[in-house]
């Protein structure tokens, strides 16, 4: 009857594990529901890959970006942050194989001899005893409810996140040095027109110095012009202060010194132009932003963790072993010292008082925060796209009517002028229309500029450039 019970005894913690079961809380996780098509989507037949959304042509983003991708201490604080995830895989992944330690002690005891009555009073107990271990110790959690393989599940799935998260890095990285060298190419236009503007301003000023000595126009005239000159001075001076500040932002991106930025910004680039921007489809976003794969992967481990928690109801059946050897003398350490035990235990939750709830609770709460956080990432790459495709369109409209306005107004200037040298027109006649032509040059070059960097804010909505995840 002993040996019957034995099993009985054996199974009473699984039999009272299986009572306080209860499986994990269902939680719906569907996908989304997108548009079939962006509102703002092109219609034009003629449309540019994405890569071609970026200033890849011009060398001063080439050498600017490599060096970021190479240097950038936003990015190396991202791999950091895959190489934690790996090593918590790797934890994961090793509480599943067992376990084996090595110990050596050597233990000094003193005991009362009189505590074993007659026998330790005539000398048969010793007073003092040394006794010299050394132990192999194994364990094993065999995991047969699926505890351990759902944290390492969890483990996995936080690689993918720290890798997407790594990858929108890389990304916004890019589009920020993208934005910065067109930032910086537009100032180079707008100070050219202005120094146009200068030009024209200070003929007008010899034509009516001329005029003046020769007796037949006032002074005024003269001075006019001259501060009109002095107008677009000012305003080219002004423009130093956002090169400061964009060498000041390229510094942090890059992590390279002001003066290597500066020296690759000086390199000779041609005429960019914007591309057409390319058609995509709303679910293409899942796949191509990095911050909704981040979210996914986030909702696949917070899925994982559930199921972890879930599992811990169940009971947990440990294997473990010792052998070692054990003696009282050092010179009988090795000789027939050999001790020995192998043991396999089973526990499980009987009256936690609602520890093991409380985990599914919380790992259930955590899921549903982790869906909430998904759906936050889909919809938000949803309104990105969505607004960089209208910015992209209101951008190029903006920026054919500032090309059409700066041809016109700069005809009006110089057709004012010849009739000025003809005497048809008066001097304020001339001054007005070359004061409406002198910003608008700028003008259409700052509107250029919204175009070309309206691309890249799309070429980032989109998930930027796939095919360079692999190169990075």
């Amino acid at each position: 009857m002993r040996r019957a019970a034995l099993p009985f005894a054996a199974l009473l913690p699984l039999a009272l594990g299986a009572c306080v079961m209860q499986p994990a809380p269902e939680i719906a996780t569907p996908v989304p529901d997108l548009p079939a098509a962006f509102f703002y989507t092109p219609a034009s037949a003629e449309q540019s890959g994405l890569a071609a959304l970026m200033p890849s042509a011009d060398p001063a983003y080439v050498a600017l970006s490599q060096a970021a991708l190479a240097k950038a201490p936003s990015l190396a604080e991202a791999a950091a942050r895959i190489d934690a995830a790996r090593a918590g895989t790797r934890h994961a992944g090793a509480e599943r194989l067992p376990n084996i330690t090595a110990d050596a002690d050597v233990t000094r005891n003193r005991i009362n001899p009189a505590q074993f009555g007659a026998a330790g009073q005539q000398g048969f107990i010793p007073r003092e005893q040394t006794s010299y271990g050394a132990n192999i110790v194994a364990s094993w959690d065999p995991d047969i409810f699926g505890r351990l393989k759902a944290q390492e599940r969890a483990a996995l799935a936080r690689i993918d996140a720290a890798s997407a998260q790594a990858q929108g890095v890389r990304t916004a990285l890019l589009a920020e040095i993208a934005a910065s060298v067109i930032d910086w190419r537009t100032l180079d236009s707008r100070a050219a027109a202005i120094e146009e503007d200068v030009a024209a301003a200070q003929t007008l000023a010899r034509l009516a110095k001329v005029r003046e000595d020769a007796g037949i126009a006032p002074g005024f005239d003269r001075v006019r012009a001259e501060a009109t000159a002095r107008s677009s001075q000012v305003r080219l001076a002004a423009l130093e202060s956002e090169r400061a500040r964009l060498i000041g932002r390229l510094v942090t991106l890059t992590g390279q010194d002001a003066a290597s930025v500066r020296a690759a910004l000086a390199a000779p680039v041609t005429l960019l132009t914007p591309a057409a921007p390319p058609a995509a489809l709303p679910s293409d976003l899942l796949a191509n932003r990095p911050d909704v794969a981040a979210a996914a992967a986030n909702l696949a481990a917070s899925d994982a963790d559930l199921a972890a928690a879930a599992r811990a109801r169940f009971p947990r059946i440990t294997l473990s072993g010792v052998i070692g050897l054990l003696a009282f003398d050092p010179a009988e350490f090795f000789n027939d010292s050999i001790i020995g035990n192998l043991s396999a235990g089973v526990a499980g939750p009987l009256l936690d008082f609602g520890r093991v709830g409380a985990g599914i609770d919380a790992a259930a709460a955590e899921k549903r925060a982790a869906f909430a956080a998904y759906r936050g990432a889909v919809f938000q790459a949803l309104g990105d796209a969505e607004g960089a495709y209208g910015t992209v369109a209101a951008a190029d409209a903006e920026s054919r009517l500032a090309v059409d306005e700066h041809g016109q107004l700069t005809r009006a200037a110089s057709l004012a002028e010849t009739r000025y040298k003809a005497g048809l027109a008066s001097f304020l006649d001339v001054l007005e229309a070359r004061r409406a032509a002198d910003a608008s040059g700028e003008r259409a070059a700052a509107a250029m500029g919204r175009a070309l960097r309206a691309r890249v804010l799309l070429w980032q909505a989109l998930g930027g450039d796939a095919p360079a995840k692999a190169g990075s």
